[in-house]
């Protein structure tokens, strides 16, 4: 038996929670593939718990501090896995995606392809336009890899959809508790890089997630300049410092101190930032 550990952090997301989990059993599993479910519960108060432990039983909950935000809640989640259970492959699943029914046949057959010696990211697409992805593999930071039903190796991986097989992690670890919140997907991927272990996107679209990026309020000149800069530094802000450790660890020193510097000018003069990008 080929076992699975699937990984979720949520918080006060209770319908959303619900509707992945719905579709997570609704998958169809490979011959003689299980899966267990970790999920961490990180202070929610909206009954999250509760309603899992009604509809999904089977759930393993672990309560968080509240103070986790993803990144350190997918850590917890995936070292408890490890403790509990030998698994031979780790996936990662946000509580906002809705996966598709085939999306964990598709993992383990692309996951086969590479003699699962390679990070499995899944694409997502919006939920009133399939031709709209919005997570899983990059080449860049601004552009996400469309699906063109075959394997693409790709430089940065989001963590909406992942496999990793039990030979990744032997090699690369978990996800780094370091980091908060944001980025620390992004370091796994170009962790395992370096480790000479690929991040390769499956052949088509595996599940459906909105985009969630939008102009954040730590930059808008509507906040004030002293809240902006307290946003900056929240977790779920861009943490100049969580930054500095990313980019000096895989782009150097030179980039790493730029944007630390530029963060804080963009927080400060939001105005000249919005009009640089736009040239006006």
């Amino acid at each position: 038996m080929n076992n699975i550990a699937t990984l979720l952090t949520v918080y006060n997301r209770r319908e959303k929670t619900l509707k992945c989990l719905k579709a997570l059993a609704d998958c169809s599993l490979p011959e003689n593939y299980a899966i267990d479910i970790y999920l961490v519960d990180d202070g929610c108060t909206d009954g999250t718990t509760e309603a899992v432990v009604e509809h999904f039983p089977q759930v393993n909950i672990i309560h968080g501090t509240g103070n986790l935000f993803w990144n350190r809640g997918m850590h917890l989640a995936w070292t408890t896995a490890v403790k509990t259970k030998d698994y031979d492959f780790y996936m990662w699943l946000n509580d906002d995606t809705i996966l598709y029914p085939n999306a964990i046949l598709e993992l383990i057959e692309t996951s086969e392809s590479v003699n699962h010696q390679s990070i499995i990211c899944g694409s997502t697409c919006a939920t009133n336009d399939s031709s709209k992805i919005t997570y899983g593999g990059r080449n860049n930071i601004e552009t996400v890899i469309v699906p063109n039903g075959e394997k693409q190796i790709c430089k940065y991986i989001n963590g909406n959809i992942l496999l990793a097989p039990l030979y990744v992690y032997s090699i690369v670890g978990t996800n780094d508790p370091f980091f908060i919140h944001a980025v620390g997907d992004y370091d796994y991927g170009l962790r395992a890089h370096k480790l000479g272990i690929n991040s390769i996107v499956t052949p088509n679209t595996l599940g459906i997630c909105d985009d969630r990026s939008n102009f954040a309020a730590w930059c808008n000149t509507k906040t004030p300049v002293i809240k902006r800069l307290k946003l900056l530094y929240s977790p779920l802000g861009n943490h100049p410092i969580q930054f500095f450790v990313y980019e000096n660890r895989h782009f150097g020193f030179v980039m790493a101190c730029f944007h630390f510097f530029s963060l804080h000018l963009r927080a400060i003069f939001p105005v000249l930032w919005k009009n640089s990008k736009t040239g006006k």
